[in-house]
């Protein structure tokens, strides 16, 4: 993958942030349900003789010099887990200190110490705090509980830069987001949204090159469809862009542009206005998401971008549920929501909506 190929994937890209920061002299720590192979089995951060038990963390003898590497499978409490390392972070501003939820969805069981501390410390008492969520989400047809991590609610808790909100897409983007957590002179809170079925995505992969010389990209332009081309222009962001991306394929809709936003909060208002006036020649804008109208980023872009008001949302109707819980049910109002996108006609959404 890295010597011959040059298309790091989602694993190799996460790992070299960990790498990376370990060579400089950072330590890195990890807990959560499941995390030493990852949930979705692409960490692989532990090795395990299968006749002694004996543990092999690979990534303590990268070189004599550097910092340590820790990762524990955590019990399942969600609320005293990320107590703990939401404690340990703050008196190890050194240690990169992350706590990842099984799937997104469980990080409710924690709402407390989110609310009481991650969100508001910094302001309440002047604390800073680098912890790092990692929380799987994505539809893909799972069921409710395992489909959204709820990325509204951590947006409403989102003031006066109280914390960093992302939802990437390449793998170079998660490499540079978790180093800049250590790199940068000061604390924040950083909630990432991490992808399931992308973790194996034929196209989420990224060159070296992105790695050595690139930076995290709050947002991605479309390098495809031009602005001289595009008839529609598309926000959307994370898993949602790859679908989205499969669908203009099939429809041959080459005028329509994808624009992924990959930092939502703070948002890079600046760079989306920026696109706007470059697309400012397309008969419409839409924000597309895969959760219904009540969830997801819709709302908070019609709170922080006075411009969204102008958008066309493509979304899931208003449920009192993230996803369905029956598969067949799921695809059918997936398949609506990408049809929608395209097609402002088929706009059963709004009329089911009424």
């Amino acid at each position: 993958m890295f010597f011959e190929k040059d298309a790091m994937d989602w694993a190799m890209g996460e790992m070299l942030a960990y790498g990376s920061l370990l060579a400089e002299g950072f330590d890195v720590r990890i807990s959560g349900q499941d995390v030493e192979r990852g949930t979705f089995s692409h960490r692989h951060a532990v090795l395990k003789a299968e006749d002694s038990e004996e543990e092999t963390l690979l990534l303590n003898h990268i070189q004599e010099e550097q910092g340590r590497f820790r990762i524990y499978n955590s019990l399942l409490s969600e609320y005293g887990v990320l107590g703990f390392d939401y404690g340990y972070a703050m008196a190890s501003p050194n240690a990169l200190t992350i706590w990842e939820a099984q799937f997104g969805d469980f990080s409710n069981g924690a709402q407390i110490m989110i609310d009481q501390y991650i969100s508001s410390a910094e302001d309440k008492w002047k604390l800073q705090n680098g912890i790092v969520l990692l929380l799987p989400h994505g539809y893909e047809g799972q069921g409710a509980e395992h489909s959204s991590a709820r990325i509204e609610r951590y947006l409403q808790l989102c003031a006066k830069d109280n914390m960093y909100v992302a939802n990437c897409s390449t793998p170079a983007n998660m490499f540079h987001i978790l180093r800049r957590q250590m790199k940068s002179s000061f604390r924040k809170p950083l909630i990432v949204f991490t992808p399931k079925s992308l973790l194996r995505h034929p196209l989420v992969v990224s060159p070296l090159e992105e790695f050595t010389s690139g930076r995290f990209q709050a947002l991605i332009p479309d390098t495809v469809v031009t602005p001289k081309q595009a008839k529609k222009l598309v926000f959307c962001t994370g898993k949602f862009y790859y679908d989205l991306l499969k669908a203009r394929e099939e429809k041959e809709a080459m005028d329509v542009a994808l624009v992924r936003i990959e930092q939502l909060f703070p948002l890079p208002a600046e760079e989306m206005r920026k696109v706007l006036k470059a697309y400012a020649a397309v008969e419409e804008v839409v924000w597309a998401q895969e959760e219904p109208r009540n969830m997801g980023i819709w709302s908070h872009l019609l709170l922080h971008f006075p411009e969204a008001v102008n958008f066309r949302p493509a979304t899931r109707r208003f449920y009192g549920t993230p996803a369905a819980g029956s598969a067949t049910r799921f695809n059918k109002r997936h398949q609506e929501v990408i049809e929608y996108v395209f097609d402002p006609s088929k706009d059963n959404l709004i009329r089911k909506t009424k």
